[in-house]
């Protein structure tokens, strides 16, 4: 292996990956080794709360943009993870120079300035993970929001020092290096076990088939696992299968839990939304309910300030809920997706990652992301992640509202304080 001036060899870091062991498919996997920098994470980070309002801004409307773009392309229910997506581009774009760092600047709404971008990333998911103190799980498990940043690298490849740096101070991500070269299924095998037992077995195939080749160099990952119990959970002898109208006009019977209480709720221009908080308070999933055939109308004019004022307006109110238990696992290849958002030299011989390795070989092959939802009375777990994938390119109340999810709907889970969007999605077919 290379040696790099400031970074430690850690041996026998295998975790998953032992010499000699295979992967649930059969193959062997590839033991990696962790190249530690001796500049560890910041772990109380001196961060203004403006900048981290104005990093969540830019997420949000990040978010808003990729649901546009991923709702034309889905054919169905969505459910995905854009701070799971913007953290590892986030990454991505630490190395980016030149018309490279503009377009992703532009498009991923990272209005905040290098280096102080890196060092918000680093206290709104420290501050994230703090979340859930005493708080439950579903189905008797302890409350998890758990967020994890790994970078993947080439053995021998020189990446520059203070790009390492840059992820191990600002993302907890200290290098993993795998023979991408000689070893392309093996280290796929390795990625795909790592993030499957960073996500509780709920994401394991994140890189599919043909996605690591040995022109391989670089790929960087975010995952983050989610597992939390309501704070007044849905009584499971209420639950009845009931009718919900899909998108198409369908008809079909589904579980439809059922709760009267007090909880968050707006009436908007052909929609109303409520509110329903995790145990602890601290987490949320917000649902946007359309008026009968006004889906199209409202998901069309959804953006980060239409769903910042939902989040802020919802007022305690009584509330006779019907919401269906649902479960759902989508996967993406957002390569497309971020190109028609406009990074488009990053995926092509014009990309400039030269604050990686010094050079311009680099460029971005594919982001793929996968996710897993499941909701029912007790509660919600929901898994997501995130792969850039670098490639050498030469190489009953009277007074209570009345909420009946019976039709399509979009819904959020977010964190209250701060009002990042951690996932978001729409239920249109049952």
């Amino acid at each position: 292996m290379q040696k790099k001036t400031g970074f430690i060899t850690v041996s026998g870091l295998a975790m998953l990956m032992l010499a000699g062991c295979s992967s649930s498919d059969g193959a062997p996997r590839e033991k990696f080794e962790v190249l530690e920098s001796v500049l560890p994470r910041i772990t109380a980070p001196d961060v203004a709360a403006s900048d981290v309002d104005q990093c969540v801004s830019g997420n949000n409307g990040f978010a808003m943009d990729l649901y546009g773009q991923l709702a034309t392309q889905t054919d169905g229910n969505l459910f995905y993870s854009p701070y799971s997506i913007s953290v590892a581009l986030s990454m991505v774009y630490g190395g980016a120079r030149g018309n490279t760092a503009t377009q992703m600047k532009s498009a991923l709404h990272f209005d905040l300035s290098k280096p102080l971008l890196f060092e918000t990333f680093n206290a709104l998911d420290l501050a994230l993970t703090s979340r859930g103190a005493n708080a439950q799980g579903k189905d008797g498990k302890p409350f998890e929001l758990h967020i994890v940043n790994d970078t993947w690298g080439q053995t021998g490849y020189g990446f520059l020092d203070d790009y390492l740096n840059l992820l191990s101070q600002f993302y907890g991500a200290n290098l993993k290096t795998l023979n991408f070269d000689s070893a392309p299924k093996e280290a796929r095998s390795a990625i795909n076990s790592y993030i499957a037992n960073e996500t509780a077995k709920r994401i394991t195939e994140l890189l599919p088939n043909g996605s690591i080749s040995s022109l391989t160099r670089l790929v960087l990952t975010n995952a983050i696992y989610f597992n939390a119990a309501w704070a007044v959970e849905f009584d499971t002898a209420q639950t009845r299968p009931m009718p919900f109208t899909s998108l198409d006009g369908g008809n079909n019977d589904v579980p439809m839990m059922h709760q009267t209480e007090s909880m968050g709720y707006m009436a908007g221009e052909k929609f109303d939304a409520v509110g329903l908080n995790y145990d602890g308070n601290e987490i949320s999933m917000v649902l946007v309910l359309p008026d009968e055939n006004a889906f199209n109308t409202v998901e069309s004019s959804l953006t980060a300030e239409m769903i910042h004022s939902i989040f802020t307006k919802l007022v305690e109110t009584t509330v006779h809920l019907s919401l269906p238990s649902f479960t759902s696992k989508t996967d993406f290849s957002l390569k497309d997706t971020l190109i028609a958002l406009g990074v488009t030299d990053a995926f092509s011989d014009s990309a400039d990652f030269s604050g990686i390795d010094g050079s311009r070989t680099l460029m971005i092959y594919n982001v793929y992301h996968s996710t897993f939802v499941e909701v029912d009375e007790s509660g919600t777990e929901a898994a997501a992640a995130t792969a850039v994938v670098m490639n050498d390119r030469g190489a009953v109340d009277e007074d209570a509202v009345e909420m009946n999810f019976n039709r399509p709907f979009i819904y959020f889970i977010r964190d209250n304080q701060t009002n990042t969007i951690l996932f978001a999605g729409r239920v249109t077919k049952l």
